[in-house]
């Protein structure tokens, strides 16, 4: 209150100050916070007595003596030219269509908040129940979206277009709202909703300000719209996308600024992790764009908070945007054809390019069909097996070989027994005599692993998953609840999820009727001891890590697990023939041997690393 005082007095003489502080508080206040209307003798007296009554401020007991004349040189000094748009009283009015209805306020001409009509949030009550609301986007009381505008003669040089009143005047779906600056001036926001879109044109005009560019300031305290609200916190940020470069986005996990400085910028946007507001500039480039994000945590009322400022340059006064502020659909993001599609985060490079050019069409096409998310997880998984089968085969036969082998390993240990040095060289020397490569099974795991990381990014960030059930789950962008715990579990929340359970247990036998066609003879040492009880250890440790996440994705690996045992199955039982193996290898067993390859290189390093503890041996 006392910085308030000090920068009013420099404005005007010593006898104001008392007074001009009173209208500072009144109109600096927020919007709900009118000025309190002259009371009746009568009624001041009251607030003298011992009845408790709201605080009131010296400045508020002296409104009744505040003239006209007075109050219009407070708005001179603050708001300069702007002064008569600086008193008025707030009024809301409504651009709707058959997606969305967006709300609008008179204070500051900006959106007040926008309703979508087909989406829902559901968040959970302290006794664990579900909360079913509609989403509301840029709700907050709070939020700010204004522009700096230079006027002389104003308090600080300059004017927050979010302080003034704006007449405003509607035609069809189609608003206007002006800022009055005397003899003709104006700051005016024009916006026109589209038809069957979440989008809007936005255009800035101003006539008689003499200005080239106005800076926008933009603060947005995004809503907690999503069940699962720590995973939603790490999909939400600032979105940028630079003129000449690939979309960009500040840290999800972390506070953080990018602050561009020069560089161009198409535009921005503030994105929850299924729904985003963006501005797009319309033949012209945002600069000196800074965006940042500020972290908050499940106490607090906010997922985040996000801000940006950008330079916004002006032809002829004038400035041609649009603004989108609805979910993250995919098709409709890629029909403006400038990236805004990017917000949705499916990943980058190789994983992102698979979600989007690949995964996500042909769940188009699937959902067009089927209509069941539940059930296109499972078409899904089926298509993908089917186009990875050749590797699985792959995998199969080289498991066959290893079996078919098995006996010869066996009478290596009983030859070498625990001599482990001479036995991996020895059964080298047997890999390479009968051709076989004893990593083909692993190959084929690792050329699918890209896909599995791009399916990792792409069920919680697909909005065709959210809020749409299978079973017992109610949300497959969220973790599915087949029991409540009755207390918290560090790193495992207050549920179980079944499908992470079922995708345990599968594994686990998967890993075990894998182990049964190999040879674990040569797994005595400790380290290789450690390596084939970890096969068994990971499932239970990523128990942990997949009971929190998107039950989309556990429903996919579960039936990818329960398709992978069948595929296994059936290929080791129908489709290999085991004797006709046998004679493979007893035929490349007699074919002359080539000299040189890894495999010979190996060989001579494994005996020469034997030489050499032999050596140390004798020493000893």
């Amino acid at each position: 209150m006392e910085e308030k005082q000090s920068q009013t007095s420099t404005f005007i003489g010593m006898g104001l100050i008392f007074l001009l502080l009173f209208l500072w508080m009144q109109y600096s206040a927020p919007p709900k916070k009118e000025m309190t209307p002259p009371a009746a003798p009568e009624q001041t007296s009251t607030n003298t007595t011992n009845t408790p009554a709201p605080a009131v401020s010296p400045a508020n007991q002296v409104a009744p003596m505040v003239s006209d004349s007075a109050q219009s040189a407070v708005m001179a000094v603050k708001y300069g030219a702007f002064a008569f748009s600086g008193v008025g009283k707030e009024e809301t009015f409504v651009l709707e269509n058959e997606l969305v209805k967006i709300y609008f306020s008179s204070k500051g001409g900006r959106i007040k908040e926008v309703f979508l009509k087909k989406y829902n949030k559901i968040n959970s009550d302290t006794a664990g129940n579900d909360l079913v609301t509609p989403v509301r986007l840029l709700e907050d009381e709070r939020n700010r979206f204004e522009f700096e505008l230079p006027v002389a003669n104003a308090m600080n040089g300059k004017v927050a277009t979010g302080e003034l009143y704006y007449k405003a005047s509607q035609s069809g779906n189609s608003i206007t709202f002006r800022a009055d600056a005397g003899q003709g001036s104006f700051f005016e926001q024009r916006y026109t909703l589209a038809p069957d879109n979440y989008s809007l044109d936005y255009q800035v005009n101003t006539n008689g300000l003499a200005q080239n560019q106005v800076r926008l300031q933009w603060v947005n305290h995004l809503d907690k719209l999503e069940k699962n609200q720590t995973y939603e916190r790490t999909m939400s940020s600032v979105y940028f996308k630079k003129a000449d470069d690939n979309t960009d986005y500040c840290d999800c996990r972390a506070n953080d600024q990018e602050n561009l400085g020069t560089t161009p910028v198409k535009w921005f946007a503030h994105s929850n992790q299924f729904f985003n507001t963006a501005l797009v500039a319309q033949n012209f480039s945002f600069t000196e764009f800074v965006g940042e994000t500020i972290v908050q945590t499940d106490m607090d009322p906010d997922l985040k908070i996000l801000k940006t400022s950008a330079l916004v340059p002006l032809t002829n006064g004038s400035a041609n945007m649009l603004i989108y502020s609805g979910p993250n659909e995919f098709a409709r993001l890629k029909a403006f054809d400038n990236n805004l599609q990017d917000i949705i985060p499916f990943g980058a490079s190789l994983f992102g390019g698979i979600n989007r050019w690949i995964i996500h069409p042909i769940l188009d096409v699937l959902l067009s069909v089927v209509g069941k998310a539940g059930i296109v997880i499972l078409l899904l998984t089926l298509i993908v097996k089917l186009l990875v089968y050749p590797l699985t085969y792959r995998m199969v036969l080289s498991q066959a070989k290893m079996s078919a082998l098995k006996p010869k390993l066996e009478s290596l240990k009983k030859k070498f027994g625990d001599d482990q040095q001479a036995m991996s060289v020895e059964t080298m020397k047997l890999y390479s005599e009968f051709k076989v490569n004893p990593l083909g099974g692993c190959l084929p795991v690792l050329l699918q692993m890209p896909i599995w990381f791009a399916l990792y990014r792409f069920f919680p960030a697909a909005i065709e998953f959210r809020q749409e059930s299978f079973l017992w789950a109610a949300d497959l962008s969220s973790y599915d609840v087949a029991f409540k715990l009755p207390f918290m579990m560090p790193g495992f929340g207050t549920h179980i999820s079944a499908f992470t359970l079922i995708w345990v247990a599968t594994t686990l036998w998967y890993t075990w009727y894998s182990m049964k066609q190999m040879d674990t003879s040569t797994m005595q040492n400790d380290q290789m001891k450690v390596m084939k009880y970890m096969q068994y250890l990971m499932p239970v440790m990523f128990m942990f890590f997949f009971n929190s996440f998107a039950s989309g994705l556990t429903l996919y690996l579960c039936f990818s697990n329960i398709l992978n045992i069948g595929q296994t199955v059936v290929t080791k039982q129908f489709l290999i023939n085991h004797d006709k193996i046998k004679a493979e290898l007893e035929a490349n067993k007699n074919k002359p041997k080539k000299t040189g390859g890894w495999r010979d290189r190996f060989e001579q390093a494994m005996k020469e690393q034997q030489r050499i503890q032999e050596e140390t041996k004798k020493k000893k």
